[in-house]
Order: structure tokens, then C-alpha cells, then sequence
């Protein structure tokens, strides 16, 4: 009977395990209507909040539980007294790792419009954002007054892992 519940529980784990590996991480930024957050699909999700007496607020949802932080109001303590000696390990990582850990990201829309207040500059990059349309992302140069950056970007921690390791797939 002990038995049978330690493999169930055991099989729960690496459920868990493998549910975390494969859900998606999502980094979504909104500049017009003030979203910005990261998310880990169904279990996570980590938001900023604009405020008018702070700044902002960070809202994070765990499972079925909301916590809100105020980042700013925190005043750090600095330790001058204690003189403790630590040993720094020199842990450089490879120009290559870190790239190839930004490629395994994919960016799933992005739109950028822009105004920038001159009608002449905003005529001259007209072109350059309408030819840059033929690749990802939506490039607009508008005459409104209207400043907006919309980016989502998703990618899986096995993914990061795999490329951090250098799997070949």
C-alpha cells in the first residue's frame, strides 16, 4: 500500500516536471494599453501595474493565489560593517551560448507605429518602415500623435535548456 502511493506520488512529480519543461513562457509588452508581463501558462503570471501615487506595483498570480508587491517602497539596508570575504568565481559565459539561447526565443507579433512629431521625418521613414513589412513584424509610421510597441514573445524552458546545453534537434 506505501508502495503504490510512493509511485503515484513519484508519478505526480515527473508529471509536474514535464508539465513545467513544456508550457510556454510568454513575454508580452503593450505600450498603448499598458501591459507588460511574463507569464508561465497556467501556473504563473507576473505583471506590472502603473500607479499614480507609486509608480507601479507588481502583481504576481501563483496557481490560485494573487500577491501584490511594491518594489519602490523598499529601502535596502547596506551592510558596510560586516566585513565578509567571499571568493568570486570567474563563471564567464560563451558570446555563442547566450546567442543561441536568444534564438531559441520566438517572436510571435510584434507591431511598432510611431509618430515622432515632424511631418517630414515621419514622410522619410514612411518607405523604410513600409519595405520593412516583408519580414516580421508590422512597422507603421502614422501622422496622429500615436506611439505604440506591441511584442510577444514565447518560448519553452526546455527549449532554453536545449540550446544552453547545445542538443542538436
Amino acid at each position: 500500500m506505501i508502495r503504490m502511493v510512493l509511485i503515484i506520488i513519484f508519478l505526480l512529480l515527473l508529471l509536474s516536471i514535464v508539465y513545467v519543461l513544456f508550457t510556454p513562457i510568454i513575454l508580452w509588452v503593450d505600450t498603448y494599453k499598458k501591459q507588460y508581463f511574463i507569464q508561465l501558462k497556467g501556473i504563473a503570471k507576473a505583471s506590472l501595474e502603473p500607479m499614480k501615487e507609486e509608480v507601479f506595483r507588481l502583481k504576481l498570480n501563483v496557481l490560485f493565489f494573487n500577491y501584490y508587491l511594491y518594489p519602490l517602497k523598499y529601502k535596502f539596508q547596506n551592510n558596510k560593517n560586516k566585513k565578509t570575504e567571499r571568493v568570486i568565481k570567474n563563471r564567464s559565459i560563451e558570446f555563442k551560448k547566450i546567442v543561441r539561447v536568444l534564438n531559441s526565443f520566438k517572436i510571435k507579433k510584434m507591431l511598432v507605429n510611431i509618430d515622432t512629431g515632424d511631418w517630414t521625418l515621419n514622410a522619410k521613414l514612411y518607405p523604410l518602415f513600409y519595405f520593412s513589412n516583408y519580414g516580421k513584424g508590422s512597422f507603421r509610421v502614422n501622422f496622429q500623435g500615436i506611439n505604440q510597441l506591441v511584442l510577444h514573445i514565447q518560448n519553452r524552458p526546455i527549449d532554453i535548456i536545449k540550446s544552453y546545453i547545445n542538443f542538436k534537434t
